[in-house]
């Protein structure tokens, strides 16, 4: 039986990776909304595609370049974390 502080230092730690894992594209997608909206202030162009596709593509771009990082990331987590628990709970 697990007891209650390995559980809550698991989910902590779960969810600690959850963020190092979300934060590239998560500010790559803050950082490129802000700049097309700064650019549609300055223009009055208020076309939807405009935000849509160019942070689209930069979302896709740095999930293609971070895709490693974020793999090492929960593969160590699982490996270090998940799969000790498993095993030492059956």
């Amino acid at each position: 039986m697990i007891s209650d502080g390995v559980f809550f230092d698991t989910l902590r730690q779960g969810l600690w990776v959850a963020i190092l894992v979300s934060l590239p594209i998560l500010s790559v997608a803050l950082v490129v909304g802000l700049v097309i909206g700064l650019f549609q202030a300055l223009t009055s162009i208020q076309e939807m595609t405009l935000t849509f596709v160019p942070k689209l593509a930069a979302i896709i771009a740095v999930f293609w370049v971070t895709m490693a990082f974020m793999t090492q990331t929960l593969v160590a987590f699982f490996d270090g974390h998940i799969v000790p628990l498993i095993a030492g709970g059956a």
